[in-house]
Order: structure tokens, then sequence, then C-alpha cells
């Protein structure tokens, strides 16, 4: 299943079709994109292959290259696949964004183009230049993502808040021992550093982290629990839940 069909003109467009096919594949998934360089297999039926994959497809984008108007020969022949996508896609009633890309390329004018695809003059395009690709490639993908909400956008997965049970750390520019534990018993000295955000030790002693503890007479545990022996300064913080039965409770 296809979701964007990447309509080109060889000779003007086809590097930058090349570019949207990677990162919209890169974004949204490899068969999400058709492109026909890329997608049409060897021995496949190029005709059939191009208009299935036209018509499964929710939005095609048009890349609209500098000399796109000056193939009048091609543009006006019914016969020609960038005509004929364009004209099948409207059949289709499918959105048809078109992609200006370069500096030099303008808007469509209606003179410059058969009636059959008139319309794409007065269609809203989006410039692509090449002085900032990767930031033309996001506003394209972003764009892509808007109108097809049934697309899984790899990016926004990615920059989305960590849900409430999910665990994530990180450790940077670090010399010497660093311990990432969910439970953590025994004597490190320097610097200790727990979970995304919590309790940070300096100083040479004893941790113990949400595990039951016995220290002469007294008993330390429950939920979040966090006991310090040694020389400590700074913050701690804690969440206790309920304390654990000693062991000669209930006699």
């Amino acid at each position: 299943m296809t979701d964007v069909f990447i309509n080109y003109r060889t000779g003007d467009g086809e590097k930058t079709a090349a570019l949207i096919d990677q990162e919209l594949s890169r974004r949204f998934g490899r068969d999400r994109i058709f492109r026909a360089s890329k997608s049409v297999a060897p021995g496949q039926a190029y005709p059939d292959a191009l208009l299935t994959g036209l018509r499964r497809s929710t939005v095609l984008l048009a890349v609209i290259g500098p000399d796109w108007t000056n193939f009048q020969a091609r543009l006006r022949d019914p016969e020609d696949w960038v005509h004929k996508e364009i004209v099948e896609a409207f059949a289709c009633e499918l959105p048809v964004v078109p992609v200006l890309d370069g500096r030099k390329t303008d808007r469509l004018n209606k003179a410059d183009l058969p009636p059959e695809l008139a319309r794409l003059a007065d269609i809203q395009s989006i410039p692509f230049g090449t002085h900032d690709t990767e930031a033309g490639l996001k506003r394209l993908g972003d764009m892509v993502a808007d109108m097809v909400p049934g697309l899984r956008d790899l990016d926004r997965d990615a920059a989305s808040p960590p849900g409430p049970d999910s665990v994530a750390n990180s450790i940077e520019d670090v010399s010497g021992t660093a311990v990432q534990s969910r439970e953590f018993t025994g004597d490190v000295g320097g610097t200790v550093v727990k979970d995304t955000s919590g309790p940070v030790h300096t100083g040479k002693g004893n941790i113990y982290q949400n595990s039951r503890h016995v220290s002469g007479g007294r008993h330390f545990s429950g939920n979040g629990m966090t006991y310090f022996e040694g020389d400590h300064h700074g913050d701690i913080q804690h969440r206790f839940g309920e304390q654990d039965r000693h062991e000669d409770d209930g006699r």
C-alpha cells in the first residue's frame, strides 16, 4: 500500500525526486512512497505498475523543475507519463501538490499548460530550495504527515515524551566509573546520578536503592527506598511506598 506518489520529469527534477523519496521513505517507510525508477520491479508491466501505484496513493507530489514547462510537446502529449499521471490523479480526486524545485522555478502559469493540466496553476505549491535541502525535506515531510494522518511518522514517534513506565538513561563525557541500574547496592566513590532525573550523591559511602537494607537495629525498605552511608552533600529526593514486613513481624 503506497500513500505518496512522486511525479517527476527525467532531465528536470529527477535528482530532487530521488532526494524526496529517500527522506520520505526513511520517515514513513519505503513501501509507503512510490517513485517509478524505484518502485517498478524488473519484469513488471510499467503502465500497470504506475497506474496501480497512483490509484492506491493518497497524495501526488509533482516535482516541477525550472525547465518543466519547456517540454511543451511532451506536456501536451496524452501518452506522456508526467501528463498522464497528473491527469489520472485529478480523475481520482487525489490532492496534487506542485513542488517547485530550486529558486529559479516560478509558479505555474495557465498559459504555459495544456487545458488538462491548467488546474496546476491554481493549486498552492510548496517551494523546495536546494540551498537548504534539510529544511526543505523536513517541511515536505511535515506536510505529508498532516495530509496523510494514517502514516506512521518515525520522526514524531522519536520526539514523543516517554510513557510513565518507560526508562531512559544517557551518559556523556564521563571519566571514571559509571553505573546505570534499576537497583544498586555497593560502595561508590565520586558522583552517582540515578535515573533521568533524581537524587545526586557526591562523596563516599554505601548507597542502597529500591532494596531492603538492615543496618544495626534499623530496617529500611519500601518502594523508592534510598539510604546513604558515609559523607554526603547535596540534595536527596525520596519517594516511599509501603514498608516490607520485618522478618520477626507476626510472631
